[in-house]
Order: C-alpha cells, then structure tokens, then sequence
C-alpha cells in the first residue's frame, strides 16, 4: 500500500526504485518511458539485479538506444551472448553479455552520469548490502545481477560481489538521500495475469515447465536432461525469495507510488521477449498512474 497520494504536479521531481525480477525487469523500461511522458522528472535511481541494469542505462542517458536494440535480439543472438564457464563458482563469465551492451552505451562511470544512480550488490562473505554509487558503470551493473550460482561473481574493490536481488530485491533505503519530492517503486512480483489453481481443489496438477534457456545450459554444462532442469529450480527458488523480501521492504518503508509488474509475464530469462515485455510496463505505469491522479500531459503544455 502506498504511503500517500500522489498529487499533479507538471515536472514534479521524484526518486525511482526499480527491482530484481530477470527478463521481466525490461518492463521498467516501459514503466520509465511513461512516467516521463506524465511529465515527471526523475532525478535519482537505484536497482537492483535487472533493475539496475535498466536504471543505470537510463542514469546514462542512454535507454533509447538500449530499447532499440534489445527489442530486436532474438533468441539465438541471446544464447550466443551467453559464455558457460568451467570449474569457476558460476555456470556464466558473461563477458560477452556485457561487451554486447557497453558497446550500446559506453563505459561511463557512476558518478559522472547525468542521473545520480545505486545499484545494490551483495557481499556474501560479509552477509550485507552494497550501494554501489561510483566507479566504472558495468562493475556495478555486471555485480547487482551476478546471480548466485548461474554467473561468476563480480570483483570490485576487493571484494566478490554478487546479485543486489539476494538481499535487496527493491532498494528503496537507497533511493532517501535524494531530493525528489517522492518515491516511485517498481515491483516485479506483482499478481499473476493467470493466478495458479487451488491446490486443495482434487485436480491433479499440470507438469511443471521448464524454459528452453534453462535446458540448453543444462546440455551445455552436462547436465542429465529433465522438464525442469537446474538452472529453472534455481531461478524459481530466486524468484520466491525475492518476492518474500521485497513484501517486507514494502510495508517496512512503503513508497508514495508502487507500480506492480506480473509475476508471470516471461520466463526469468527470456531477455527475447523485450518488446512484448516492455509493453507490459508500460501498461502496468499507465494504470498505476491514472489510479494516483497523474494524467497524461497533452503536446505543448507547460
């Protein structure tokens, strides 16, 4: 529940908190896109995960070209950004991953980005959050969405960081130094679109499905072959630990403003699906905002 209503205010600044969620983190790219065609201005952001890759691209001024491009990646492209690695603590280097994207947006660092930014990583070995707030971009980026397990930790200062979305699913906390009259959250764990069935009702339960993704890296890492291989159990098991968490940041530190992104818009890692994803965001931020009062600003207003 948000804290408050939001009022009307053309150019009114505000602090946006984007969370982890896999693919379906590209609908904040949507969400984005219509919250400053409501004409409000963001003026500071934090992610975490594929939060803060969408935010930092954005904090770079650069989400256009990104939306553009991603849109047009199919699933081979994707698959063939993928670098398995072997006998390293992950399945991914994701140097191929990055270089595709840096070529897109260049290498700047944090703290000479036009939009202040925070991306979230966590220390596993000193069990707590990081704020990441300067140095090189893409260390930032490439450690807030090194999940455990399936890539190979980011080192940065010294220390081997991993997925922000462990322990920080929806940074809010990291979006209160800022100016901004209020916050604005994007939760990726929204109710799904087709909720699942009752589990007391007698039917027998359809056979889980696991995504193409996750079967071909279980063929590339030597997996034994199944429906649901380990790369799914691992991001399902993610994903219900992320929602769990970002319930409680919630209602501990409740934004003004929450635009809820269905759970089961994609699979956790169908970055090929971008522009059906993207859509959802923005459907998502249209219905949020008309619900808070925010309208559309017409062609030539002040």
């Amino acid at each position: 529940m948000a804290a408050a209503t939001p009022g009307r205010v053309r150019g009114e600044p505000i602090a946006l908190a984007l969370g982890a969620g896999g693919a379906r983190g590209l609908a904040q790219i949507g969400v984005i896109e219509v919250l400053e065609a409501r004409g409000l201005r963001i003026v500071s952001v934090a992610g975490s995960s594929s939060g803060a890759l969408v935010g930092g691209i954005y904090a770079a001024g650069r989400l256009r070209e990104f939306r553009e491009g991603i849109e047009r990646m199919t699933r081979g492209e994707f698959l063939r950004l993928l670098d398995p690695v072997i006998a390293r603590p992950g399945m991914i280097g994701g140097q191929r991953l990055v270089g595709a994207m840096r070529e897109i947006v260049g290498d700047p660092r944090i703290e000479e980005l036009p939009v202040p930014f925070t991306a979230a990583a966590v220390d596993m070995e000193r069990q707590r959050v990081v704020w990441l707030r300067s140095g090189p971009l893409w260390d930032a980026l490439r450690a807030s969405f090194a999940i455990s397990g399936l890539f190979t930790p980011q080192v940065v200062h010294g220390r081997e960081l991993v997925d922000g979305g462990l322990l920080a699913p929806l940074p809010i906390t990291a979006t209160r130094l800022s100016d901004a009259h209020r916050l604005v959250a994007v939760d990726m764990h929204g109710r799904p679109r087709q909720p699942p069935g009752d589990p007391a009702d007698g039917q027998p339960a359809p056979p889980p499905r696991g995504s193409r993704l996750g079967r071909w890296l279980d063929r590339r890492l030597g997996n034994p072959p199944s429906e649901i291989g380990l790369v799914d159990t691992m991001s399902r098991a993610l994903d219900t630990m992320q929602a769990q968490i970002a319930r409680v940041q919630l209602a501990l530190d409740p934004p003004e403003l929450v635009i809820n992104i269905p759970r089961d818009v994609c699979q956790f890692y169908e970055f090929w699906r971008a522009k059906e994803v993207i859509g959802v965001g923005r459907e998502a931020a249209e219905k949020a905002l008309d619900a808070a009062g925010y309208r559309a600003v017409r062609p030539g207003e002040a």
